[in-house]
């Protein structure tokens, strides 16, 4: 890009922000936009020569920021509320069901990766929220989801290996500790 052309475009920065502006409501985030947009223009190759071409090809771009930021709210807000469907699914055994569960699970869960167990002790049987936890450990929030889903699925495979039919009724009444089987 020329330096006419980058003194161009910072020329117009307050009607590309406004531009911006009108098609988001958040302040910050249409100085993001523009900003991401100006870095794209920086880098590209195929910049116009003439002062209108080049603010008419920024607006272009100014547009495709603005429509790719809708698409990532869109997935992301269908992302969210598949897991918040899933979380409303999720059942809680009642206090008095706590110790009727299996007798197993305590040895799989030692058979765990130890971020795993950390995890589903703390989260599932210590009931701590998985914000905070996430808080503790010092990772993201979407990182102790994925890590949560990761580690009850692994927990699930285990429990089925070991306990076998119990476990896929959610080990309440279990029948493998009657039978002795060793984990």
């Amino acid at each position: 890009m020329t330096d006419t052309n980058l003194n161009t475009l910072l020329s117009h920065r307050q009607q590309f922000l406004g531009f911006v502006r009108r098609r988001v409501q958040d302040q910050a985030l249409a100085e993001d936009l523009l900003q991401g947009a100006y870095l794209r223009a920086l880098k590209s190759e195929g910049t116009p020569q003439d002062e209108e071409s080049v603010v008419a090809w920024f607006y272009r771009i100014l547009r495709n920021a603005v429509i790719d930021q809708y698409r990532r709210k869109t997935t992301e807000s269908k992302a969210l509320s598949a897991w918040g469907k899933e979380m409303e699914a999720e059942v809680v055994p009642a206090p008095e069901l706590r110790n009727e569960i299996c007798a197993c699970l305590s040895k799989v869960l030692d058979q765990l990766p130890a971020n795993y167990a950390d995890l589903l002790k703390s989260v599932d049987l210590g009931e701590q929220p998985l914000q905070q936890f996430a808080a503790e450990q010092g990772i993201s929030a979407g990182n102790a989801a994925v890590r949560a889903h990761r580690a009850r699925a692994s927990l699930r495979k285990q429990l089925t290996r070991t306990c076998g039919a119990c476990s896929e009724h959610g080990c309440i009444d279990c029948t493998c500790r009657s039978r002795n089987i060793s984990v």
